[in-house]
């Protein structure tokens, strides 16, 4: 964890925990200024085991996360600090309305928002979804900004960042586990959209407010939402080349998830939305022919092996475990190890879901692990994930029982 002190250490969990400083000072019997003097660095720079063995148990981890600089520790999961940052911005008045101060100084340029959007949708792509706090609500407020003190052609293409800036920030959100939030910026991306007249981002952001609306408890609304934005949109994105085609493939894609979602949730029509799920699907990978090969245009991964995985995703979606492993077999693995290591581990992710599923408890364990590899942030981190690693836990993994103990504890879980 960077080595940090033990202080700094027991203020992290502790925030990761959603304790105030006052509740942990109860839970330790000691009072707020002791747990204030502690996380300062005043107080237990060189802890008694005893006090860190207590410390330990009401944060639900180990003496070793408390204490130990190695490597398996240094992963920081997003906390409240940067949900507070992104939420910060889009409460912003100027974010709102669009109406910037009446400085005289110069906006960001557009160069220099496009690169920095580029920086940040990249890191997302990586999998260091952290970071996102700090860039995230800077993007929103500088591209906020551009489009206000701009005209023309340059208040497009500020609206056009704005736009992208926002999905991201709906992205991140999903990532950390504030569906509510995340359902804001995907209104927010959809409106600056419109103002940006670009078919391309249009569709883009209708992407995004589909998948928040499928995470935040709307997946009908998410299904339909992305089902009429390809039908407004689609003659239009065909003839924007790769970029307009990806965006249409994914608006498809995006309808799939949710519909698969939907089978799960609504108690009339369940069979209906399975039934859509295979024909979205199809869309997708007749428009992925169209596109030929595998690309990342708007940061999209969209091509042939993506809506593989995401047959793999609606699969698991509608708990058909079998059929999401048989998906995944029919990936290339050359394919496969091109995509950006998010995508990467999602679907493992979205495998370990499927083993679950099959009673392949190992396996599930093992492929966790492997996702670890390429991203420890969606595994640890991300609460779909965690509450997978819980549900082991309670189902037990036979031979891998320790390897799940120990990614439980890296987990920042009980054991």
């Amino acid at each position: 964890m960077e080595n940090r002190t033990f202080g700094q250490r027991v203020a992290y969990w502790r925030e990761r925990r959603r304790l105030t400083q006052r509740e942990f000072a109860a839970l330790m019997e000691k009072s707020v200024r002791w747990v204030e003097d502690v996380e300062a660095g005043r107080r237990q720079a060189d802890p008694q085991i005893s006090v860190v063995r207590q410390a330990a148990r009401h944060l639900h981890v180990t003496v070793a996360q408390l204490l130990d600089d190695d490597q398996e520790e240094s992963v920081r999961c997003a906390g409240p600090r940067e949900l507070e940052a992104v939420r910060a911005a889009l409460h912003r008045h100027d974010v709102i309305t669009g109406h910037h101060d009446t400085s005289s100084a110069d906006p960001v340029t557009l160069t220099t928002l496009r690169r920095s959007l580029a920086h940040a949708r990249n890191t997302f792509q990586a999998g260091r979804f952290r970071d996102l706090g700090e860039s995230v609500p800077a993007l929103l407020v500088d591209a906020t900004r551009a489009a206000h003190h701009h005209d023309g052609d340059d208040r497009r293409s500020a609206y056009q960042l704005l736009a992208l800036a926002l999905e991201l920030a709906e992205g991140a959100l999903i990532k950390w586990g504030d569906p509510d939030l995340a359902l804001l910026a995907g209104h927010r991306a959809v409106a600056a959209a419109e103002h940006a007249h670009d078919p391309v981002v249009q569709a883009s952001s209708a992407r995004h407010l589909a998948d928040a609306m499928t995470h935040q408890g709307q997946p009908a609304a998410g299904a339909d939402f992305a089902v009429t934005a390809a039908a407004r949109l689609g003659d239009d994105l065909r003839t924007a080349g790769p970029d307009g085609l990806s965006m249409l493939g994914m608006l498809h894609l995006k309808a799939a998830m949710a519909a698969a979602a939907a089978a799960g949730t609504d108690e009339h029509a369940p069979a209906q939305h399975a039934r859509a799920v295979p024909a979205h699907l199809a869309e997708a990978t007749d428009v992925a022919r169209h596109l030929g090969t595998d690309q990342n245009r708007l940061w999209s991964a969209f091509g042939p092996t993506n809506c593989l995985l995401y047959k793999a995703a609606a699969a698991v979606q509608l708990r058909d475990g079998a059929t999401a492993l048989d998906a995944a077999r029919q990936i290339d693995p050359h394919a496969r190890a091109a995509l950006p290591a998010e995508r990467r581990a999602h679907l493992l992710v979205d495998l370990a879901l499927a083993h679950t599923q099959t009673g392949r408890r190992t396996a599930a364990v093992d492929t966790l692990l492997e996702a670890e590899r390429h991203t420890p942030e969606e595994v640890r981190c991300r609460p779909r994930t965690r509450d997978l690693v819980q549900d082991l836990l309670l189902l037990g993994a036979g031979p891998a029982e320790g390897r799940l103990r120990a990614l439980a504890s890296r987990c920042g879980l009980p054991r």
